[in-house]
């Protein structure tokens, strides 16, 4: 059966009540939609996200200052690239699939179907508002569900422009936008969703993940965290300082996962800060004031918190390598600290922002244990040609993902699970993972022996041997 749905023409978005319950309705009816539908629904958001893309670059130009090239490197091309690898994957994600029997039921058949967990709400983050977004909407879509989508007020331009885009293009009962501050959140957590897929802090997504408790509903969390870089002695120096550097510094810092902070082997410590000074200034120029490519902090609670950490760290004795803070611009410019002594706030917090801590080490134990010290990073980062190190490094820590000799990329490799672990989060997104995410892996077994007729009671002696036999294959 194929459904039909005409993109939308409404300017407004129902009361929330009556949308979800429109959503758990229609939720019921595309259970049974096929690739075909689905990608059609896919190339409509793609269509959207096309015309609206002039209007989304202004629109974060006005919330973080991004520029153009970073908005459409950052935010556009991941959400263009996960449609279209859904669209491209879909017919072959969505086939039953067979899986062996097993040892235990010979004469059986099994298979595992990927249907739609119904009514999903994706609740996304301010710092990446178009990507974080739209690339989870594009993942739900494909495995056949209905959404609201619950935009940061925190970068109210883009949210609004959001908001038109897919009231043009969906019915509410498809998909709904509710933007608001913790008072709309608490509402829609309220409300018994079948998936909930959230992207913030840590703090806020065990709130998340408590609400969601109450209804039983399944959780995909992204909750980013402290991610640590290795730079040993064999590293081509140049080059990790370029990719920290971009890594870092792209979006203001504002980024999951970014670089935190880095471990430098001891005896090229002031050779790579001397090569990340250029890389800075070959990126932003010597004032970064003056960049039309470096952004700023999203709000003034932020950029207090971060002035907190910088003033506490320099208190302390750290050397602070950067240009001055301007807070009428919410302008913090690329900044490294050096020397930086133990309890100082910075390395106790996830940083956000654009200061970079570096640290010493002489032997690969000393980071391997600072890292193991604390919750478990969405990223981690090696720069080094020794292939044992990057071997240990990866055997003997925990994260989310691992770049080596790269940072950030990994976040757009389409056939990779990108998700925390613990602390840094639950669950996967992108590609088949995202799919998956927004699924229901459904297990079906056919009998064609009629096995339990040699297994029900009474157990008798012949039972009992047919049992102690399905031990001896297990």
């Amino acid at each position: 059966m194929e459904m039909r749905s005409p993109p939308a023409q409404h300017s407004s978005t129902p009361r929330l009540e009556t949308v979800f319950a429109a959503q758990k309705r229609l939720a019921l009816e595309w259970r049974h939609s096929t690739a075909a539908y689905r990608r059609s629904r896919l190339t409509r958001l793609e269509r959207a996200v096309g015309n609206y893309q002039p209007r989304l670059r202004d629109a974060l130009s006005v919330d973080l200052h991004k520029p153009v090239p970073e908005t459409d490197l950052s935010e556009i091309l991941p959400v263009i690239a996960e449609i279209r690898h859904a669209r491209r994957h879909l017919a072959g994600w969505m086939k039953l699939r067979r899986v062996d029997p097993g040892r235990l039921l010979p004469g059986t058949s099994a298979w595992i179907r990927h249907e739609p967990r119904g009514t999903c709400l994706i609740m996304a983050p301010w710092n990446y508002p178009v990507a974080l977004t739209l690339g989870p909407l594009a993942c739900a879509l494909a495995a056949g569900n209905t959404v609201i989508l619950k935009p940061s007020e925190f970068a109210p331009a883009t949210a609004s422009v959001l908001a038109e885009l897919v009231n043009e293009t969906f019915e509410p009962a498809e998909v709904a936008v509710y933007p608001g501050d913790v008072t709309q959140a608490s509402a829609l957590l309220d409300l018994p969703f079948d998936h909930i897929f959230f992207t913030g802090s840590p703090a806020t997504g065990r709130i998340v993940m408590a609400a969601a408790a109450r209804h039983l509903a399944s959780v995909t969390l992204e909750l980013g965290g402290r991610s640590p870089v290795i730079v040993d002695a064999s590293a081509d120096l140049e080059s990790a300082a370029r990719s920290i550097v971009w890594g870092k510094w792209a979006n203001c810092g504002q980024t999951c996962i970014a670089p935190d902070h880095l471990f430098v082997e001891e005896g090229i410590r002031e050779r790579f800060v001397s090569a990340l000074e250029r890389e800075i200034t070959a990126l932003y120029g010597a004032d970064s004031r003056m960049s039309a490519d470096y952004g700023r902090i999203v709000n003034q609670s932020h950029f207090e918190r971060l002035v907190g950490l910088l003033e506490d760290a320099t208190r302390r004795g750290a050397k602070r390598i950067g240009g001055p803070v301007l807070p009428g611009e919410r302008l913090i410019p690329p900044t490294l600290l050096t020397g930086i002594q133990p309890g100082s706030a910075i390395l106790e917090n996830e940083i956000f922002g654009p200061l970079l801590p570096v640290l010493d080490f002489r032997n690969l134990l000393e980071p391997i244990t600072a890292i193991n010290e604390q919750p478990k990073p969405l990223a981690l980062y090696i720069f080094s040609r020794r292939q044992a190190a990057i071997d240990r490094i990866v055997r003997e820590t925990s994260s989310g993902g691992v770049g080596i000799n790269t940072t950030l990329l990994q976040f757009l490799h389409g056939n990779l699970p990108f998700g925390g672990i613990g602390e840094s989060g639950i669950g996967n997104s992108h590609g088949f993972f995202g799919f998956r995410a927004f699924s229901h892996e459904r297990a079906i077994l056919r009998d064609r022996l009629f096995l339990t007729r040699f297994l029900s009671p009474p157990y008798t002696g012949w039972v009992r041997n047919r049992i102690h036999a399905l031990r001896k294959l297990a």
